[in-house]
């Protein structure tokens, strides 16, 4: 089973998103990035900082994000950090080489505007937050109306307050692929 995710976000994030999904993630298991431009440290919307606790490991750069080194990428909302993030070149190779790879794309509430200026949503059914619905429509994909829509690795969720269900999806996305390349590797 795949352990290795990376929490990308910046200035402004929404706390809900980055608190739920980095504690989801260390619940189960997972060892667990946050980066950020620079590494710096960062305050959410709300006032959460980043780093968030003492045990929390140091954040890390964008310079620092390579595509072998991770199962799964969550993109997280507040909409000032992700429009932030998304004019960064690193980011944006970063997310589309994890796409390439087939490895979990996901982006919860505005976070999903890493994925338009990333290029991994032509072609690909998802829902979006009313506020970039728009932008993902613009972007090639197929918007539906849903909480949470998984197509293939790519998995979008259109508020922060489906957030349980965006997890379990992570989850089980992360697991079914990793399932598969370890079916491959027998095959071969």
């Amino acid at each position: 089973m795949p352990r290795n995710a990376v929490i990308i976000t910046g200035p402004g994030f929404q706390d809900h998103d980055v608190v739920f999904t980095y504690y989801r993630l260390l619940e189960e298991g997972w060892h667990v990035d946050v980066a950020t431009k620079n590494g710096d440290a960062v305050t959410g919307k709300y006032g959460i900082p980043l780093p968030m606790d003492k045990t929390a490991r140091p954040l890390i750069p964008f310079e620092e994000l390579a595509v072998e080194s991770y199962d799964v990428v969550i993109l997280t909302g507040g909409h000032e950090a992700p429009d932030r993030v998304r004019q960064d070149r690193l980011v944006l190779d970063f997310v589309a080489g994890m796409d390439r790879a087939g490895k979990v794309v996901a982006g919860l509430c505005h976070g999903p505007w890493i994925m338009v200026s990333a290029g991994v949503l032509k072609g690909r059914r998802a829902c979006a937050y009313i506020g970039l619905r728009d932008d993902v429509i613009n972007a090639g994909a197929d918007v539906v109306d849903s909480d949470v829509i998984v197509d293939g690795n790519i998995i979008t969720c259109s508020y922060y307050g489906y957030m349980g269900a965006f997890m379990h999806a992570v989850f089980e996305t992360a697991a079914q692929l990793a399932a598969e390349a370890t079916a491959e590797q027998q095959a071969a």
